[in-house]
């Protein structure tokens, strides 16, 4: 088409270079045009008027995808934030340097301190695929290949009010999922039968009190739900995190020493989960007794894999001081009956339900299908809860732009999507499209296209473009494919009928930043610069502004690069401080010239 042919080529600030690609598909990172090996560290050259960023490390860190390729991903930070405090009050920043020093003084020695979880950015590389040449879906980030990261460890823990050193109190479970990202720990808690907490509270083996996290009350997207952040744990605590040695707590104002505990355990399952429960027991004087169910599908068949855990149901025999675990049994039921049952001897548990029907995949996705475990015998006990989608508090978005395209466009629009997945099925989501060429005609749910011409569209949102919720909802296979970060949304306008914008839908980790829970981001794209860019790169951004006039910030960027070449996304996070604005009213001033430290320049 001529609009197609007339479309001006991707102009980023970014030093071009000659060097080729090794050949043979090494495994390495593209970054401005240059190829570097795995480990392989530079300082990255963003062109005119930057240069290069002398105090910016970038490092080729090894990875592998999917299928246990090894891969590369670009991860930089700023090392101005490994500088030591000086010991003068007029330090001065010479020429070169990337440290304040004290005048007429050697340079104090250099003490690494640890890297706060904001002021970073990450690139991710591409992953490579056997798709036509004209499709550029090859971005491609999985839930699987997120969790083989060495910076990045998945926890579990199920809370009760037992057993010892605790007495049971109450009949409250709380079911918690935690990541460890470098130095930062995020953790977000369910809970059932509990007040509104005051405090997360962990400690060692020993009770010692690490550390305790406020609870706000607009800090969670939903009820019965919190989430927090521990910064900068240290090396001796990620020691005992990892070796399953810390507890966690939840404080009420009714048990000051804590209502629920539960030891926190590395759980290899955990990232695959897309399904979950909390088990609670009918019987409200059955103190000190809950479980949790953590369900996920097979890939390509109808079969359902669930671990449970189980505290205070299964209880030693009167005979033996040892104790043998009564049998007991569990099965999946709708509300009127039915089900699989199932039975084993263990407070833990796995299985797989093979084959279920359409029927049952359905009450799965709408929160119909219940999880029940009791005991035989003549004490027979019970625990059971309603199985729904994944609940935490990462954040499912995505941003569109004409370079991750199937047919990569150039046209300056961007795109922001925000979605939420509630426990009935419902699908509810906010899209904004600024600077397209010409109208939007579709909005559509995705799959990766396998061949030219075969795009799979799951669901069409097209019709609920306005309103924002999709009421049919997706299918449970469409909820896990979701929730693995492993469908995409595209854009389809008037001139471009297989879409002027795409982006795959991902799950960022909670950051601390409320913004994120109440508001859309703000959208980035060429059409906004002054004088517009044709760009194929696109981004958004959340922020929000303290009482102390510190301006937190996240923004995700997509389709940096170009197409040929495979495309990078970026997201970068963190502070700022603000300086006061002039008394003119319509005064223009450049706040923050670049987001690499917590100073504005």
């Amino acid at each position: 088409l001529p609009a197609r042919a007339a479309r001006p080529k991707l102009a980023l600030p970014i030093r071009p270079d000659t060097d080729p690609l090794p050949p043979g598909g090494a495994a390495g990172c593209a970054f401005g045009g240059r190829f570097y090996a795995l480990e392989e560290t530079w300082h990255p050259d963003l062109g005119e008027p930057f240069g290069v960023m002398r105090c910016v490390i970038c490092h080729c860190e090894p990875q592998r995808n999917r299928r246990g390729k090894p891969v590369g991903k670009v991860n930089c930070k700023n090392m101005k934030q490994d500088c030591p405090v000086p010991a003068c009050p007029r330090a001065t920043l010479l020429p070169g340097h990337c440290c304040h020093t004290c005048p007429k003084a050697l340079p104090a020695s250099p003490e690494k301190t640890p890297t706060p979880h904001f002021d970073t950015f990450e690139y991710f590389q591409d992953k490579e695929d056997d798709l036509d040449k004209p499709y550029n879906d090859r971005s491609y980030l999985s839930s699987e290949g997120l969790a083989r990261d060495d910076a990045r460890a998945e926890f579990v823990a199920l809370l009760t009010s037992g057993p010892e050193p605790w007495h049971p109190t109450s009949s409250a479970v709380a079911k918690a999922r935690l990541t460890l990202l470098r130095s930062c720990l995020l953790f977000s808690i369910s809970y059932e039968r509990l007040g509104r907490p005051s405090r997360v509270r962990f400690s060692d083996p020993e009770g010692n009190v690490l550390f305790e996290h406020p609870v706000q009350k607009s800090a969670a997207p939903e009820d019965g739900m919190l989430c927090g952040m521990w910064r900068t744990v240290s090396k001796a605590n990620i020691q005992l995190l990892r070796g399953e040695q810390l507890r966690v707590s939840l404080v009420t104002r009714a048990q000051p020493s804590g209502e629920v505990h539960g030891h926190i355990l590395k759980h290899r399952a955990l990232f695959a989960e897309t399904f979950g429960a909390i088990l609670t027991s009918p019987d409200p004087t059955h103190l000190g007794a809950g479980g949790m169910a953590m369900l996920t599908l097979s890939d390509t068949e109808s079969n359902l894999h669930f671990i449970l855990m189980a505290r205070g149901l299964l209880e030693p025999s009167a005979g033996g001081k040892g104790g043998t675990w009564a049998p007991h049994r569990a099965w999946q039921c709708p509300g009127w009956g039915g089900g699989t049952h199932t039975s084993w001897h263990d407070p833990d548990f796995a299985e797989v339900l093979g084959d279920l029907s359409a029927r049952e995949l359905q009450w799965l996705v709408r929160g119909q299908l219940r999880i029940l475990a009791e005991t035989e015998g003549r004490h027979a006990r019970q625990l059971a809860g309603t199985i729904t989608t994944r609940r935490g508090c990462d954040t499912i978005q995505s941003v569109l732009c004409g370079a991750d395209a199937l047919l990569p466009a150039a046209t300056g629009a961007v795109g922001s999507a925000k979605l939420a997945l509630h426990e009935n099925g419902t699908l509810e989501y906010q899209v904004q499209v600024v600077g397209t060429a010409s109208e939007v005609v579709s909005i559509t749910l995705e799959t990766k296209p396998r061949r030219k011409s075969k795009r799979n569209v799951l669901l069409d949102m097209t019709p609920n473009f306005k309103d924002g919720l999709v009421s049919a909802g997706p299918s449970a296979r469409d909820a896990h494919m979701l929730l693995q970060n492993e469908l995409f949304l595209n854009v389809a306008t008037k001139d471009w009928a297989e879409g002027e914008l795409r982006g795959q839908v991902i799950s960022l980790p909670y950051s601390g930043l409320l913004a994120r829970f109440t508001e859309m981001p703000v959208a980035l794209a060429g059409q906004l610069v002054s004088p517009p860019v044709a760009s194929g790169a696109g981004g958004h951004a959340w922020l929000s502004l303290d009482e102390h006039c510190h301006l937190h910030y996240e923004i995700s960027v997509a389709g940096l690069g170009r197409p040929a070449e495979g495309t990078v996304s970026a997201h970068l996070h963190g502070v700022a401080e603000l300086g006061e604005l002039g008394t003119r009213p319509h005064q223009h001033k450049r706040l923050l010239k670049g987001f690499y430290s917590t100073e504005v320049r």
